[in-house]
């Protein structure tokens, strides 16, 4: 399957949920549920009462797939795409929350140095052997 922003060529004819699926890399119950959440509109259906996607929708789920990926919320998603829905946020608007996500993503990175610093001190200190005393635990009891 292709990655969630991997071109893929989407003709302008009515997909069905699974060809969806396959045009975005997206599995069938997270579109379900980014409907669910009214992330993705309720799909147009067919006569027949068939649920029938667009190009649009193609473009509006690899908007969502890729925002995820990149770590944004749910609610930050569903406000990063008002700007592409003409609603009335501005660039700098878009930034700000780009930014505010930047400095959480950056702490995170910071937190994660840490603990891989006493992780790799406490395994540097543990020896190995069977022996009645580990470093390792003796941390975590800490």
């Amino acid at each position: 399957m292709p990655s969630p922003h991997e071109a893929v060529t989407v003709s302008d004819k009515a997909l069905r949920r699974a060809d969806l699926a396959r045009a975005t890399g997206c599995n069938l119950e997270t579109i379900r549920y980014y409907e669910g959440v009214g992330l993705l509109p309720p799909p147009a259906r067919t006569a027949a009462g068939h649920r029938s996607y667009g190009t649009a929708d193609v473009q509006r789920l690899r908007f969502i797939l890729r925002a995820r990926e990149l770590g944004f919320t749910l609610e930050d998603v569903r406000g990063l795409q008002g700007l592409g829905d003409g609603a009335l946020l501005s660039c700098a608007e878009v930034r700000d929350k780009a930014e505010a996500h930047l400095a959480e993503v950056r702490a995170k990175i910071a937190d994660l140095q840490r603990i891989e610093q006493v992780l790799f001190d406490t395994v540097g200190r543990c020896s190995g052997q069977d022996v009645p005393r580990c470093a390792v635990l003796e941390a975590l009891s800490a």
